[in-house]
């Protein structure tokens, strides 16, 4: 398996199932540290978290309804933790704002100004695991600046250098980056990972095994164009 395989991973941070699925992401990463590379993207699904939640459930108990079918859902699952008052008290207005904070990092990371090892977490998935965790299992709202900024600087992040990457707009055009990628691979929800240059993509609740197989099928027959086995 010398062929190297690129797979993008579309999902939002307020999204539970993206969430969850953060177990089988690092298994991927590391079972083929050295085959397969993971470009995270970022997508907008709760960028108005008024209009998603507070309007498309507003008939079914609004912000605290939803909280109630988030704590549902991870009920089911050992491996994440999920505070009960989750949704119901300080909720993010959006999720554009920690996008746009982890795209700052990546572009850190583009540039050799944090460095990346193939084996290891980089910065930006570090982070936004950090992230992630600190708005689903301790209810804190990521939306906010100065939460972020704390977040950060406890991983010993580079803060200035991040604002540059804010205020100069870069962060703003790399986000829009992952937008378009997200129109041209069609992909309608988080998370999402697209193998194969569109060709394939693994929406969901997608059990380990599968996404397994789907890229040690690519990294045996890259340029076969078929249709996966599996």
């Amino acid at each position: 398996m010398s062929n190297k395989l690129h797979v993008e991973y579309f999902s939002d941070l307020l999204c539970i199932w993206a969430y969850g699925a953060q177990i089988r992401l690092d298994q991927l990463h590391r079972d083929f540290p050295d085959e397969v590379t993971i470009t995270p993207r970022y997508i907008p699904l709760f960028a108005s978290t008024d209009e998603r939640i507070g309007q498309g459930w507003r008939d079914r108990g609004g912000f605290t309804g939803f909280g109630a079918h988030i704590r549902d859902v991870a009920s089911e699952w050992e491996h994440v933790e999920v505070h009960p008052d989750i949704w119901s008290e300080d909720a993010p207005a959006s999720s554009t704002s920690p996008h746009l904070l982890l795209k700052a990092v990546q572009l850190l990371e583009d540039d050799g100004t944090l460095p990346v090892n193939a084996h290891d977490a980089s910065p930006s998935a570090r982070l936004a695991w950090a992230l992630r965790k600190a708005f689903f299992a301790e209810n804190r709202n990521i939306a906010r600046r100065e939460v972020q900024l704390s977040i950060a600087e406890s991983m010993d992040l580079p803060t200035a250098a991040i604002d540059e990457k804010l205020d100069c707009g870069r962060s703003h055009a790399s986000l829009h980056d992952d937008m378009e990628a997200q129109q041209r691979y069609q992909v309608t929800g988080s998370p999402t990972l697209v193998l194969n240059e569109g060709r394939q993509r693994l929406y969901g609740n997608v059990g380990y095994r599968i996404i397994e197989a789907n890229v040690r099928e690519l990294l045996h027959n890259p340029q076969s164009g078929e249709a996966s086995w599996c």
